[in-house]
């Protein structure tokens, strides 16, 4: 099985095909994952292997080492795009994720006031009001539909909840509008003997509904890029993808293609 993991905290820089240079923050433990999905195409492999023994992050310790890193890189003249909270699961599970927020723009603030902060979130946490309002404070509140569709959406992210539904986070991803950016993993293929696939007219069509309710600032659609643990899966080709944006293009949705 595939595990691909981030071992600390803070990572990076690297070049992100979405975001430029980007600096991680990983909020889960450093050797394992800690995540509300168990999306079959993540990189970083599925629930199964545990949560490890490091636990999550402390508050201070984010901020201690975020400070020590971008205070290294502004000394060594290095440039920066992005501040990206990601890593190995979802950052906004952590406790005290409201406040590391308000941390990391204090941070940036004071080092590199231009840099963007972004968050890849799962959307399975926007029924919290902190979560919602300290999203509301970054520059990319970067939010994951992969469908519009439940059962679709149930068989690629295997949610660890049984009442999420498409439905639901599509409304309160839309209390978001034009502060958020949607991203969306088209795939194909096989898991658990289930034919899944969301490049269909049904699905799309589903998409673009979806998208023309939340009104993004944009969507950010992408295929797989790295090995999966279902091993069954089709990268969807760049002019496929291409195609399906412009179909959502054509309909006034600002896409970017990566």
């Amino acid at each position: 099985m595939v595990t691909i993991l981030f071992h600390s905290t803070i990572f990076g820089p690297i070049h992100s095909r979405r975001l430029g240079t980007s600096l991680g923050v990983n909020l889960s433990p450093t050797d394992g994952k800690t995540c509300s999905f168990d999306c079959i195409y993540c990189e970083a492999g599925y629930n199964s292997q545990g949560t490890g023994s490091s636990g999550l992050p402390s508050r201070e310790n984010v901020r201690e080492q975020l400070e020590d890193k971008l205070s290294a890189m502004k000394n060594a003249g290095e440039t920066l795009d992005v501040i990206t909270f990601s890593g190995n699961g979802e950052p906004t599970l952590h406790p005290m994720f409201p406040s590391i927020i308000d941390d990391t723009i204090t941070l940036r603030d004071k080092y590199f006031p231009e840099v963007k902060i972004s968050v890849l979130s799962n959307s399975t946490r926007l029924g919290d009001e902190n979560v919602r309002n300290a999203l509301m404070k970054v520059d990319n509140n970067i939010l994951k539909l992969d469908s519009a569709i439940t059962g679709t959406m149930r068989k690629i992210d295997q949610p660890a909840s049984a009442a999420f539904s498409s439905e639901k986070v599509i409304g309160q991803i839309a209390l978001f509008g034009n502060r958020c950016i949607v991203q969306t993993m088209m795939l194909r293929g096989y898991h658990n003997g289930n034919r899944i696939d969301n490049t269909t007219d049904i699905e799309t069509d589903a998409l673009l509904n979806a998208y023309r309710l939340i009104n993004p600032r944009e969507v950010m659609l992408y295929s797989i890029d790295r090995k999966t643990p279902e091993e069954s899966l089709e990268k969807i080709s760049r002019e496929e993808l291409e195609t399906i944006a412009n179909r959502f293009r054509n309909a006034g949705i600002k896409v970017q293609v990566n």
